[in-house]
């Protein structure tokens, strides 16, 4: 018997507007490392490509993400040795059912009828094994052509999640009766006491003819307005994007409103929900990031350099210096070089008011942290003021930056290690370690890494106007114009 072909989908658009200010829109939490050595999106991408077996086959992974994120997405399966088999990427975001409608168009357009396995990339897993196991099965039951869903079993009256009702027809793969929107607490504890109450995980499994099919059942626009996209797409390398202007026209909804919560009962499809006890959490706030971490005695997770005194179920993370806290119990607090969140914990569901209202405000720390990520590496403004700017430069071994001018600054470069080929004018010349040059105003000029090690150096702006925004592109490998 052939093995059954399992299309692993990972849906990485969010913007994970909760977890501010670690996450921020120009790089949101599934590409964070909250816990252990990888990004959530990394930890999605090894789990699903270890989904093998002497009857299930693994293609390579398809990446669904915003176009902003497309070299982070490279960026962090080249870490992993992966190669994606295709990036969709979104022009705008339009939730999870347009999604996963690329994913299935892709991945019959050879012909065949993979089992598309859907999950997002912002989930961390605590049992490998279990969620192996639980995935497997979930293959199979899609494999005879149910739409499956995976439904966590609780261990808690949780708020934060929706819940599945389930039939007691069978203890493996039960039929779901009905999906629950997210409970109070006291709907919640009554769900737990008396059980058949599972949380949504968001992992879908699914034949991606099925999910076609049921999408055109339920949602027939959507279906219609993603196909007009795909069949007006393009593609460059890894890179596939649906064209632009018929993508915002497509209905924005989840694979929950647009199909799934209307599927009980349908004698046309069969809905599974197959149980996961594999230590989940969809880590959506800084609350399931406490629970999910590691506690001292008094129970409180500290990341980073961290002192806590006569604190209780507190978390801080502190990324760039030592935070110190005393008194303080079930409170949230998360440094950044350039914000901090002090948060009761129990309303960390809340900061996205905070995002809210710096986007209302035109601030930039909603979008951008203070280390800027770019396809030729990273840059951190580390100072500035009237006339002047001051940035640390990291450039990738091999990577360039655009070939560019400015109208309205002059820029001093000092490598600190690595070596820079400097374009300057018609000049190109070669700096290492303590070497400095001048780039004047209006200069063309260009900074490229040709060596094996990382390039760093320290760039003095002077001028009358030091926005991101006064730079002309003659060149650039990245597709910027």
């Amino acid at each position: 018997m052939n093995p059954l072909p399992l299309q692993p989908v990972i849906i990485a658009g969010g913007s994970g507007t909760r977890l501010w200010p670690l996450s921020r829109a120009a790089y949101p939490k599934q590409f964070l490392v909250l816990q252990g050595a990888h990004s959530l999106f990394q930890q999605a991408a090894l789990r699903l490509g270890a989904l093998g077996a002497d009857d299930i086959q693994v293609r390579a992974t398809c990446v669904v993400g915003n176009e902003e994120h497309r070299f982070l997405i490279l960026d962090q399966m080249t870490a992993l040795s992966i190669d994606p088999a295709t990036v969709l990427l979104e022009p705008t975001g339009r939730n999870t059912a347009p999604a996963m409608t690329l994913a299935a168009l892709l991945a019959i357009q050879g012909g065949d009828d993979p089992v598309l396995v859907v999950t997002p990339a912002d989930q961390a897993v605590g049992d490998e094994a279990a969620f192996r196991a639980a995935l497997q099965r979930a293959v199979r039951v899609a494999s005879d052509g149910a739409i499956v869903v995976l439904g966590v079993v609780p261990d808690r009256p949780e708020t934060g999640y929706g819940y599945i009702r389930c039939a007691g027809d069978d203890a493996t793969s039960p039929s779901v009766m009905r999906f629950v929107e997210k409970p109070d607490a006291d709907t919640a504890g009554r769900y737990l006491a008396e059980g058949g109450y599972y949380w949504n995980s968001g992992m879908f499994v699914v034949r991606a003819s099925i999910w076609l099919k049921a999408l055109h059942r339920f949602r027939p626009d959507i279906e219609a307005a993603t196909r007009a996209a795909w069949d007006g797409r393009s593609t460059d390398d890894s890179f596939v994007r649906p064209e632009k202007h018929k993508f915002a026209a497509i209905p924005s909804e989840s694979v929950d409103y647009a199909v799934m919560e209307k599927c009980p009962g349908s004698a046309e499809f069969d809905i599974r929900m197959v149980p996961l006890e594999a230590n989940w959490s969809d880590l959506g706030a800084w609350d399931a990031v406490w629970q999910t971490g590691i506690k001292d005695a008094a129970g409180n997770v500290a990341v980073g350099d961290v002192m806590v005194r006569d604190g209780h179920d507190t978390l801080v993370h502190s990324t760039s210096r030592l935070v110190s806290v005393v008194g303080l119990d079930n409170v949230v607090v998360v440094e950044t070089p350039d914000a901090v969140l002090v948060a009761d914990r129990s309303r960390s569901q809340e900061v996205k008011h905070i995002v809210g209202a710096l986007q209302a405000a035109g601030r930039s720390e909603h979008t951008l942290h203070r280390q800027v990520h770019r396809p030729w590496g990273w840059y951190d403004s580390i100072d500035s003021g009237s006339r002047f700017q001051v940035k640390r430069i990291m450039v990738k071994p091999g990577a360039s930056l655009s070939l560019q001018k400015h109208h309205h600054r002059a820029e001093h470069w000092v490598v600190v290690s690595g070596t820079a080929e400097v374009t300057n004018g018609d000049t190109v010349t070669l700096l290492t370690e303590n070497q400095s040059t001048y780039i004047p105003l209006g200069q063309v000029h260009r900074l490229a890494n040709p060596g094996k090690v990382p390039l760093e150096i320290i760039e003095v702006q002077s001028g009358s106007y030091l926005g991101e925004d006064d730079i002309v592109r003659f060149e650039d490998s990245y597709g910027r114009g």
